[in-house]
């Protein structure tokens, strides 16, 4: 009944748009929605959406055509951080299946595990650890919208991966591949936590990405994930750690991370 109320206000404000690729923006990653925006939609307007509460997500659902595709973007998203429940966090997942999507494009800014990596790396997303607590999919089962018991095998699909893959050597963008791992945060891990995280194989660590991206395999969407490495997840010798920096290494990291979506969206 929500998501029936939820779709026909947006395509009531958006008269009838359907877009084919949904792309939620993470924390200082909202500047492609910026230069990208024919309808914008405040999430406080849209029935049953909850406002995001954390700077860098501006809180809008922008529809926009890029590289003759038609788009629906999510400028800034909603965290199990802020207190809402994981079914109310991946809610928009479920709309965007609803509106039409059939590609889910999910970006993260996230800390470097492998110590290979530096600040403004982009990592493609090859599968996930979910140490979260808890899974968005908890609860009573809606058969319209996937089985009970969905396969988890490939998440992140490989045909979407090689897409990436090829937009970055075209781009000359050095795409790291790696593992993400989700904790809960807000607070940033320890440095014996990332050794956990480094033991159980993760490249980069971060607190989102894992519940959508389960709820959109759950309801058939293509997967495609893509991390901003914002900084070393924890700092052995003390330094401290700090919003601030993630969204100033995610402004530096802006231009090749939008030429890189805009080179896939193309190829999709």
């Amino acid at each position: 009944m929500f998501i029936e109320d939820t779709t026909k206000f947006i395509e009531e404000k958006t008269n009838g748009y359907k877009p084919e690729i949904g792309i939620i923006l993470g924390s200082g990653l909202g500047e492609l929605a910026d230069e990208y925006c024919d309808i914008a939609v405040s999430y406080s307007e849209i029935p049953h959406f909850i406002n995001s509460t954390v700077r860098g997500h501006k809180g809008r659902l922008v529809f926009a055509e890029i590289e003759g595709k038609k788009v629906v973007m999510m400028q800034g998203r909603n965290h199990f951080y802020e207190g809402h429940s994981m079914q109310e966090i991946t809610y928009p997942v479920k709309v965007m299946k609803k509106l039409g999507v059939k590609t889910l494009i999910l970006t993260n800014a996230a800390g470097a595990v492998n110590e290979t990596y530096k600040p403004s790396d982009l990592m493609l997303i090859k599968d996930h650890i979910n140490c979260m607590g808890s899974n968005p999919l908890i609860g009573a089962n809606d058969e319209s919208m996937g089985e009970r018991f969905p396969d988890m095998s490939e998440v992140y699909k490989k045909d979407l991966r090689d897409i990436a893959k090829k937009s970055a050597e075209k781009l000359a963008i050095d795409l790291k591949e790696g593992v993400y791992l989700a904790n809960t945060g807000p607070s940033y891990e320890t440095p014996a936590e990332i050794r956990m995280a480094r033991l159980v194989g993760a490249d980069a660590v971060g607190m989102s990405t894992v519940p959508e991206a389960i709820v959109a395999n759950y309801c058939g969407l293509r997967v495609l994930g893509i991390s901003c490495i914002s900084n070393a997840a924890s700092s052995e010798n003390g330094d401290a750690l700090s919003h601030a920096e993630v969204i100033d290494i995610t402004n530096r990291a802006k231009a090749k991370f939008k030429s890189l979506i805009k080179e896939i969206i193309t190829s999709c």
